[in-house]
């Protein structure tokens, strides 16, 4: 925000947690400068843009003009409503109040307040710095100036902007849901680690799904998981729902542990240890897996994992969640790194066909089971001989 020109107020509970904040926006201009992305000019420019603030300073006085907030405080209901209150209280009556939470129902942290009006999601990606792509999530409540506000915002900061509706994980996530539990699946019938994850690279994804559960969290991965469930039913089933938890209860968490389904020991300097995959998940899953291992070949694997993604993109659509099938690709291609090339779910399924993707998907319901069967929108298109994008 800083570097499009916006003046910021950071703001945190106390001089260390503030501390860290403002040192990885330092450390991350550096790097700009030290790539010569950024002149030192620029970086000195951008920083003194930056107000930082803590419980202990007089920041109601710095936030009174505030046009914006964006809360990221932890995933807990009640101190968010603890949060937009304070604020309330201290910001003008139009200024737009968005909680950047990647699971909470935003009509549920609007409940509270005193102009639910003016509350929304701005749902950012992480890593901020790069990934490109930003969630406006509306309630029931949120007024049209609100939204549009948001947007413009957005787009201001250089985000690809997308408006979604208030649902379960959103869009992005709700997609990526279905897609973790079939890769859970595929582990437990036996596929190995390794052909997962040059399988969805040769597809087209920049990291493979093993990967992206270690850089996600295992422990982010189950809550999403959890969160999903009673809403999308049997749409989020086939890997165990427990295999991650018992993963996540034996402080396997993924590379911020240094521990996830790959080893990350510490190295000294910037060399690299090889990776390794980590033998202690093999022992504690193996009650989950299934006593004939499957032998699977890469298209398999391919359209098991990517089109389960594509599926619930379909539902999504059908059910409003996104407002067109442009959005859904945006969504994905920028959001999770759909393979870039395909375009997107929607631009996939015009380049397979309607039909194609409905028998494949159809025979895979009948081997594997109901969380393969196509949503409805894909079988009416197929028997009309439709595509999303017609100029295609």
């Amino acid at each position: 925000s800083a570097q499009k020109g916006f003046n910021v107020l950071l703001k945190d509970i106390d001089v260390q947690g503030l501390g860290r904040g403002e040192k990885q926006i330092s450390d991350n201009l550096d790097g700009r400068v030290k790539k010569r992305r950024m002149t030192k000019n620029a970086r000195d420019v951008t920083m003194s843009r930056i107000v930082g603030l803590t419980d202990q300073h007089d920041w109601q006085r710095h936030f009174k003009k505030a046009d914006l907030v964006i809360e990221a405080v932890l995933e807990d209901l009640n101190l968010k409503h603890k949060v937009i209150s304070q604020f309330e209280e201290v910001v003008p009556d139009d200024c737009i109040i968005a909680t950047n939470t990647s699971a909470l129902p935003i009509r549920d942290v609007a409940a509270k307040a005193k102009r639910p009006e003016n509350i929304l999601g701005m749902h950012y990606f992480s890593p901020v710095d790069k990934m490109p792509l930003l969630e406006i999530i509306q309630h029931e409540g949120t007024s049209k100036e609100t939204a549009s506000r948001a947007v413009a915002t957005g787009l201001k900061q250089g985000k690809t902007v997308i408006v979604v509706k208030d649902v379960p994980g959103f869009y992005v996530n709700r997609c990526l849901g279905p897609y973790m539990s079939e890769v859970v699946a595929l582990i437990q019938a036996g596929v190995p680690i390794g052909q997962l994850e040059k399988a969805m690279k040769k597809y087209g994804y920049p990291v493979g799904p093993i990967t992206l559960f270690d850089e996600v969290g295992l422990d982010v991965a189950a809550h999403v998981q959890e969160t999903l469930s009673g809403d999308l039913g049997v749409r989020i089933e086939g890997g165990h729902p427990q295999a991650l938890m018992d993963l996540q209860q034996a402080g396997i968490l993924g590379r911020k542990s240094g521990a996830g389904f790959y080893l990350y020991p510490k190295t000294k300097g910037k060399k690299k240890a090889k990776r390794e995959e980590n033998p202690q998940v093999q022992s504690i899953l193996k009650k989950y897996m299934d006593k004939d291992p499957q032998k699977l070949d890469d298209t398999t694997i391919q359209q098991r994992v990517a089109w389960r993604f594509v599926n619930e993109a379909l539902f999504c659509l059908q059910d409003g969640v996104i407002e067109n099938p442009v959005d859904g690709d945006i969504g994905a291609v920028f959001g999770v790194g759909f393979p870039p090339f395909r375009g997107g779910p929607f631009r996939e399924l015009d380049r397979i066909g309607a039909q194609t993707y409905v028998d494949t998907m159809k025979s895979y319901a009948d081997k594997y089971g109901p969380q393969f069967e196509p949503a409805q929108i894909i079988v009416d298109m197929a028997k009309q001989s439709k595509k999303f994008h017609p100029e295609n």
